[in-house]
């Protein structure tokens, strides 16, 4: 099977950084002491590396796993689900978009997270594997993510949920709020409020399977983040609390891009690798301190 791309490179995570934190390109270049045109020429997707890192200090970003990114040296290692779980990569415009389907071997009971473009691939799945389908979850409002409700609500007759923040236009629609509880089966999914990119937008993070897993939309994508025009630091540190707290090995499973895990991410995500360092070596100068019990 062909590797799904990474969803964002590392001009396009310089620009969402730069674009979030509110910094322009005069006083970027300026902070980092490179020249306009190399600040230009990087944010076009050009890898002048000593530019990369210089640029990336003064935005928050690791250095070293933005490095990795623009000389494409990394990508996720691929956790796998013998049973209970799948995910579907569809074209939609001019990208690609995830949606996912998780249900109980045992009792057959399914939950269907996002639409895709198309949901007919997973329809097929459903038809193969017996599933009675009783939720279809939405992780946000975006088009992509809800392109094909209609015909998923109308094939499987299953209750459809958003976040109190995010309402879908639609009558059949119902809303919950943070810390909902649903159950499949013997899985446990439980919402988890990560907004910024959209005012609901949820996590779901999901027990009972091989892996924990946390079905997370655009809050997370493997080495990079969503963009938000007006809350990125809302976003940032929603996803700092809510994600980035889970179990090392919960298998992230974003909107765009492939899956990834939280322990992959503290350690190659561009965003958020830098605060997993700071705070191991400030775990490290604690331990060491002779005044600290």
């Amino acid at each position: 099977m062909a590797k799904i791309p990474l969803e964002d490179s590392f001009a396009d995570v310089i620009n969402k950084a730069q674009r979030g934190l509110k910094v322009s390109d005069e006083d970027l270049a300026a902070r980092a002491d490179v020249s306009k045109a190399d600040l230009a020429a990087v944010k076009g997707g050009k890898p002048i590396i000593a530019v990369i890192r210089r640029v990336a200090r003064h935005l928050r970003l690791a250095p070293n796993p933005l490095e990795s990114l623009a000389r494409k040296e990394w990508y996720p290692e691929q956790p796998v689900f013998p049973r209970g779980f799948a995910m579907f990569n569809t074209a939609y415009e001019d990208m690609t978009v995830n949606s996912y389907l998780v249900w109980d071997p045992k009792s057959k009971v399914a939950a269907v997270f996002d639409t895709g473009a198309s949901a007919q691939g997973l329809l097929d799945l459903v038809d193969a594997e017996k599933l009675k389908v009783h939720y279809i979850f939405i992780t946000h409002a975006h088009e992509d993510h809800v392109a094909d409700l209609d015909t998923l609500a109308k094939r499987t007759k299953a209750e459809i949920w958003s976040h109190e923040l995010e309402p879908l236009s639609r009558p059949d629609a119902r809303t919950f709020k943070e810390g909902a509880y649903f159950h499949v089966g013997d899985i446990a999914i439980k919402t988890l409020l990560t907004s910024g990119h959209s005012p609901g937008m949820t996590t779901f993070y999901i027990t009972g399977l091989s892996w924990p897993l946390a079905i997370v939309g655009d809050a997370v994508f493997s080495s990079s983040m969503g963009g938000s025009q007006t809350a990125f630091e809302e976003q940032y540190r929603l996803n700092v609390e809510k994600i980035f707290t889970l179990p090392r090995d919960t298998v992230i499973a974003p909107g765009h891009g492939p899956l990834t895990t939280v322990a992959q991410e503290k350690h190659h995500n561009p965003f958020y690798a830098s605060r997993t360092e700071k705070s191991n070596l400030a775990d490290i100068k604690q331990k060491n301190d002779p005044t600290h019990v």
